[in-house]
């Protein structure tokens, strides 16, 4: 009895001392040379993966998540959950997440319910989009959802989903992979070979075809398809990095010393420098974002680095077996205040692009273990530089011991880009109004992670121009049939507004609550070296915000309410007569499936040449 008291007042102190405990000692500690779980990561984390509207033909319009106003789509905008694309009559869209390539058709309107970590979450509620999958990890979830049900799909492959004009029916084609398709209290099965035809609302009549013949939209798909497998960049940079498709054709690969294989764009501007030729952007959670203006100009903006070597900018990019984490810009800014440059011109915006090995502070809110996470997975940096860069910028912000840090592009010629006011937050084009700065006022200006400029309702729109294309009312408003439900839509921006405060917030200062975060997919690889060790201890405020607004407006909260747009799909319903009649229908497309054609026989090696004498 007095061992059994004594053991259970053990118990109770050391329940204590683990309740005291610092909150970096209750979760696991990192494998050498590997960024933090993610699984730990706080739920103000922004997603590491955005769309990327890489391709228009005709009139494509955009409407940002929240925003009424439809404006003329522009390419490289990144696109996040909450956000809408519509392909007006004999027009074509194409985004790009990662490896895999979204296209769509005429008349065609989609939504971004859901885009995170592992959830690809679409709202097809009319038209046509064919979409490769090239990479499903066991916990990614991707899902189409139509107006009458919800097609989720199970493996890698090519698939179509068409939607008609009245949103009664949807045709579901599976070229290679599988998916299963539920509405209407049942779910089907749809395997590789097939052209499943979903007709009704509340129950659903259900036909197996075999594959159509392709028509035009098939074959510009595959073409893109084709393109993308050719890319030499693949060789150079990870798949999962949106965009690198486009590097082949507007740029070379070679091998610079110390760096590794970098790429060299060919036939830019003269004066051209990185981060010159496009315009600022509002998209949330990330806040400021650049958009690029070149075709080519996704992957080397918000993925690695940008070296000046031998008179010439080249683009580094991070480890290829790992999976990079989306940045909104990869620059550090110059002067806090801002500069003088002139009456009437107001206060300048200047930044520069971080070069290889140069850490990356976010200017919104994340944890410590997301800044850990960018930096390694888009440069070759160790965690114990990106250490000693996150305490003197964020922590000694607090104080005046503050150790400067030098990086090279602000002190190469030409390199720092600088704008008005007004043209930074009105999406103007930059290269078009850029303005002087002295070099000597940029060479001994502090730099800062920090973006004390507020957003104003033409940062969230962007550069587009109003929109005369957009869908019909009956198309915007269709209710969709989902597996899951998401995001609630955004408020406008004027809503918005007023929670932002790019003033006086303190680091780590408590923000309203945040939206739980999506469980993410793990950012590297286990072939990952070892690129140094854990962290130090933490400060308390354990995030990596920055003293002003552009830490951006707090991610919603978790759905409580059903989205306006979105159905539950009804419970799925066993019942034996469905299941006889699916069977009848399956072997029917089975019996009718064309014969494959016959293998090649296999090519007979000659047999081994006999063993010969040595000559006496």
């Amino acid at each position: 009895m007095k061992t059994n008291k004594v053991l259970a007042v053990a118990l109770i102190v050391a329940g204590i001392l683990l309740l005291q405990a610092p909150p970096r000692l209750l979760a696991q500690e990192p494998p050498p040379g590997q960024p933090e779980d993610q699984s730990q990561a706080p739920a103000q984390d922004p997603p590491t993966r955005v769309a990327r509207l890489s391709y228009t033909v005709g009139s494509v319009s955009f409407q940002p998540g929240g925003e009424g106003d439809w404006v003329t789509a522009v390419n490289n905008r990144p696109l996040t959950t909450g956000d809408n694309i519509w392909a007006d009559k004999d027009s074509r869209a194409e985004f790009q997440i990662g490896s895999t390539s979204i296209r769509l058709d005429s008349e065609t309107s989609v939504t971004f319910l859901e885009l995170d970590d592992r959830t690809t979450q679409l709202r097809l509620s009319q038209g046509s989009i064919l979409f490769r999958v090239r990479h499903l990890d066991d916990e990614d979830h991707f899902e189409i959802d139509t107006p009458n049900s919800a097609f989720v799909v199970q493996r890698t492959g090519e698939y179509r989903v068409d939607v008609s004009a009245d949103g009664s029916e949807t045709d579901t084609t599976v070229w290679r992979g599988r998916g299963e398709v539920t509405g209407g209290g049942a779910s089907y099965d749809v395997i590789a070979g097939q052209r499943a035809r979903f007709v009704g609302t509340q129950e659903l009549d259900h036909e197996i075809d075999q594959l159509p013949p392709r028509d035009d939209f098939d074959s510009f798909a595959f073409d893109r398809d084709d393109h993308e497998d050719r890319a030499e960049s693949a060789n150079y940079i990870s798949p999962e990095t949106t965009g690198y498709e486009d590097l082949d054709e507007y740029g070379q690969w070679h091998y610079a010393a110390d760096y590794g294989p970098v790429w060299t764009p060919v036939g830019v501007a003269v004066g051209w420098a990185p981060y010159r030729f496009g315009h600022w952007v509002w998209v949330e959670p990330w806040g400021w974002t650049w958009v690029e203006s070149e075709p080519w100009g996704f992957a080397p903006f918000h993925y690695g680095r940008w070296a000046f070597i031998e008179g010439g900018w080249c683009w580094a990019p991070g480890p290829v077996a790992v999976r990079p984490i989306y940045a909104p810009a990869l620059v550090a800014f110059v002067g806090g205040g801002g500069f003088g440059v002139g009456v009437g011109v107001g206060p300048a915006v200047a930044w520069f692009p971080l070069a290889p090995r140069e850490v990356y502070v976010p200017w919104y809110r994340t944890s410590r273990g997301y800044v850990n996470n960018v930096n390694i997975t888009n440069t070759r940096v160790n965690v114990t530089q990106v250490t000693n860069v996150y305490n003197t910028t964020i922590i000694n912000n607090r104080t005046t011991n503050v150790t400067n840090i030098t990086y090279a592009n602000q002190h190469v010629s030409n390199a720092v880009t600088a704008v008005s006011h007004d043209t930074f937050v009105n999406a103007r084009p930059v290269h078009n109004n850029l303005v002087k700065v002295d070099e000597r006022e940029i060479a001994s200006a502090p730099v800062t992670h920090s973006i004390p400029v507020q957003p104003v309702r033409q940062s969230v729109i962007g550069a587009g121009h109003p929109a005369m294309a957009k869908p019909p009312a009956a198309v915007i408003n269709r209710q969709v049939v989902a597996t899951r439900t998401p995001t609630p839509p955004r408020a406008p921006f004027e809503q918005r507004q007023a929670a932002m405060n790019v003033h006086t917030e303190a680091p780590g200062t408590p923000q309203a609550p945040v939206r739980p975060a999506a469980p993410p997919r793990p950012a590297v690889s286990n072939r990952l070296e070892e690129q140094g060790t854990p962290p130090p201890e933490e400060h308390p405020a354990q995030t990596a915000s920055i003293p002003h607004a552009a830490a951006n407006v707090p991610r919603p909260p978790a759905p409580a309410v059903q989205h306006p747009l979105v159905r539950p799909a009804p419970p799925v319903q066993e019942q034996p007569e469905r299941q006889q009649n699916e069977e009848q229908k399956f072997s029917k497309w089975q019996q009718q499936r064309p014969a494959p054609a016959p293998r090649p026989p296999a090519r007979q090696s000659a047999p081994p040449p006999k063993e010969s004498k040595p000559h006496k």
